[in-house]
């Protein structure tokens, strides 16, 4: 079986590469013309973004026929492919690729997941299909553990402005406006059920945000062993301040920092830090 997944699960190249997971590119468009998510590093954007400041490029999901593309060239090899994407809630993404199974339904065998969630949730997903096919684990094994996953994987950050979230359409424009003029912090989870943003505080302070953070994540853990993967976008010093207060508050088994990519960070700005979190139950019987 082949993995695919898309550049929004924020996966090292490395790991894709160690699993021989494929990655279907998301794209950024600036006025001067589109580029792939996937030929940007995090600060070549990020930079690239603070330059052209107030203005901000637009996304675009892959087409049908990117798709159908990757999934031909896979089933040369395998015809049985996973599709594993970021929320239906978040992005279009699944639905380019549903509409591109019609497109090689005589080649490939394409099944689709959709993860609810985005970032280092949605990696948590793809790392588990892909580690546990490789342990020799039945299809209908892999989706009951991601079931698992989707349901106590938490995704929750703050912002230093909500200006970027507001512009890309992400939430509610007037929740937006009241943010700014307010100068508060917000912070943000993804709904389990139906993979959204999901507003569950604000903070005056982005120090305030980071405590709320790990305080609303030790609400729901309490002690249970967890791997938490720390997302930041172009603010290490804040991801480290992150890192401490969770480690202060819960039971931290394994603890990563990472980089929110490019296509993510147009709709967050370089001043996004947050955490994915996942008891590591669900994860230390693959590794």
């Amino acid at each position: 079986m082949k993995i695919v997944t898309d550049c929004a699960a924020d996966m090292p190249v490395a790991e894709l590469e160690s699993l021989g997971i494929t990655q279907a590119p998301l794209f950024i468009q600036f006025p001067e013309g589109e580029v792939s998510s996937i030929d940007l590093s995090p600060d070549e954007f990020y930079d690239r973004l603070n330059a052209m400041y107030p203005a901000i490029p637009t996304t675009a999901q892959p087409s049908p026929g990117i798709f159908a593309d990757i999934y031909r060239k896979l089933a040369a090899a395998d015809k049985d492919i996973f599709s594993i994407h970021i929320s239906t809630g978040l992005s279009g993404t699944i639905e380019a690729a549903r509409n591109a199974m019609s497109y090689v339904k005589e080649q490939a065998n394409v099944m689709l997941w959709d993860t609810l969630t985005l970032s280092g949730g949605e990696r948590y997903q793809v790392l588990a299909a892909a580690l546990a096919h490789r342990a020799g684990w039945t299809m209908e094994a892999i989706q009951e553990r991601l079931k698992e996953l989707r349901a106590q994987t938490e995704v929750i950050f703050t912002l230093e402005t909500l200006e970027y979230l507001a512009k890309g359409g992400r939430i509610g424009r007037v929740q937006a406006l009241a943010g700014t003029l307010l100068h508060l912090k917000p912070v943000i989870c993804v709904d389990h059920q139906d993979g959204k943003y999901n507003n569950i505080g604000r903070s005056r302070s982005l120090p305030r945000a980071l405590h709320n953070i790990a305080h609303q994540l030790h609400h729901v853990y309490a002690d249970t062993p967890l791997w938490v993967t720390i997302m930041h976008g172009q603010i290490p010093n804040q991801a480290e301040a992150l890192a401490r207060e969770i480690r202060e508050r819960l039971n931290v088994a394994r603890l990563e920092t990472l980089r929110v990519s490019p296509v993510l960070g147009v709709h967050t700005g370089p001043g996004v830090v947050g955490a994915a979190v996942v008891p590591m139950q669900l994860m230390a019987d693959l590794l």
